[in-house]
């Protein structure tokens, strides 16, 4: 009987330009243009120069190596996977793959290794698909297990995910594709405790993650010996970390039910689970018509409320702290509409702080995941109820409203909207054109050296 290695290798080989349907493929695209988006967006941010000074410690600069962009040099692919991550992270606004943030591991490292090995762009997309397809087949079946236990999805499941994109673009055989995958689970793990911190660890996990998922695909094609059962054993994956048994129907959608076409985009710069109370807040702002607001309880799914830092209430030092705060995210919201990164990053506004110590975050398992229930009182004793019931669909943007959301950031960072039609006409002409294209896009960015 195959073992789930063997059926996912199985998959993943399989995965070519022609076998993806047409929804699939774009999904994919889309992908490539919210994160080339965000990343370019994001080159004000401080964690990819902290990223790119390490990266260059250890690694030092290569010549024929991979560009870490928003600086020009160049070093290995590893590096390259640290510092564009941590780029591609900055804003916090990335895809979602449930709780997983797959796009931030998946798109730095395959474009470092198109760069640095110059493999065929055809293989590109089948490669993404890949990523997403193994990496949301264990985060949609035990997210809800490993999260309340304090692991990360984007560093839990990020790193099979990575095994499985790096070895379907180095287009080895199913027998190597299932030693990678199994190399994968053997390197697995990251914690949410920084989220409770309001620390910086996050933004680099995702680096680290992808570089250890290469790593997992190059000890398969370098012959490696790796577990079989490595997901399904006593001591494997998900028996470790779920503390769960297999369902045995757990590949049963694989080819048919795309996990990637469930990944989602973030309007604002706040965790994925604040995506819909700050969308209710902004409902409810609307409501009050400028009305004071003695308290405001928010119900939500234990799911949101019991993640990492969700509950924080302050004193806050870092948008680490804030974005991830529901009472912050509201109460900035409240006063002063949709959340940008300049108010995410005010930690001293008293008006927000006074809001946020008027918030009261309540558990309540009969809201769903991705939803919210906010019951306002006003100062005069009037009661303001808004429901703000939302799907992932409600997140899957469609590329018109992508483009709409990346421009109009781009506005907010002085960026010109030429460069965001560059970006959807190179990812549109994939395969065709040059890795060369790709990285260009970030030789423009307002940043320098110095800033490494």
């Amino acid at each position: 009987m195959p073992t789930i290695s063997q059926d996912l290798a199985r998959f993943v080989a399989g995965l070519s330009p022609q076998s993806l349907p047409e929804p699939v493929a774009a999904k994919a695209r889309a992908c490539l243009v919210n994160a080339l988006g965000m990343a370019v967006n994001g080159y004000d941010t401080p964690y990819a120069p902290v990223a790119r000074k390490a990266a260059l410690a250890m690694n030092g600069e290569v010549a024929a190596g991979a560009t870490l962009f928003g600086d020009g040099r160049r070093s290995t692919i590893g590096a390259a996977c640290l510092a564009n991550s941590a780029l591609f992270h900055g804003r916090a606004q990335e895809d979602s793959c449930g709780a997983a943030h797959f796009g931030t591991i998946l798109i730095p490292m395959l474009l470092a290794m198109a760069e640095a090995r110059a493999y065929p762009l055809e293989r590109l997309i089948p490669a993404l698909v890949a990523g997403y397809e193994v990496g949301g087949v264990f985060e949609t079946a035990f997210a809800g297990q490993t999260t309340p236990n304090g692991f990360r999805s984007s560093a839990t499941y990020g790193c099979i995910a990575a095994a499985a994109a790096a070895a379907r673009f180095m287009d080895l055989g199913e027998a190597q594709i299932a030693a990678a995958l199994a190399n994968a689970v053997s390197f697995t793990g990251g914690v949410l405790q920084p989220f409770a911190d309001g620390s910086d660890e996050w933004r680099y996990q995702v680096g680290l993650v992808a570089r250890s998922g290469l790593l997992a695909a190059e000890l398969a094609a370098a012959g490696s010996v790796s577990a079989a059962h490595a997901f399904e054993g006593r001591a494997g994956l998900v028996r470790a970390f779920a503390r769960s048994d297999v369902p045995a129907d757990l590949l049963a959608g694989l080819g048919s039910d795309w996990s990637i076409l469930r990944v989602t985009f973030k309007p604002f710069p706040v965790c994925a689970f604040n995506q819909t109370p700050v969308t209710g807040a902004l409902a409810l702002r609307d409501r009050l018509g400028g009305r004071a607001v003695a308290a405001v309880r928010v119900r939500m799914n234990p799911y949101e409320t019991g993640y990492a830092g969700m509950d924080a209430t302050g004193p806050f030092a870092s948008i680490s702290g804030t974005l991830m705060s529901i009472p912050f995210c509201i109460a900035t919201t409240l006063v002063h509409g949709a959340p940008s990164m300049r108010r995410m990053t005010d930690y001293a506004d008293e008006a927000v702080n006074a809001h946020v110590a008027r918030i009261a975050l309540v558990t309540d398992p009969s809201v769903p995941v991705l939803s919210a229930i906010l019951e306002a009182e006003t100062a005069e004793g009037d009661t303001i109820v808004h429901e703000q019931r939302m799907t992932p669909a409600d997140y899957a943007f469609d590329r018109t409203t992508l483009r709409a959301l990346l421009s109009r950031i781009g506005r907010e960072q002085g960026l010109p909207e030429a460069l965001f039609d560059r970006i959807e006409a190179v990812v549109d002409r994939l395969p065709e054109g040059e890795i060369g294209d790709l990285t260009a896009l970030f030789d423009t960015l307002p940043a320098s050296r110095a800033a490494a």
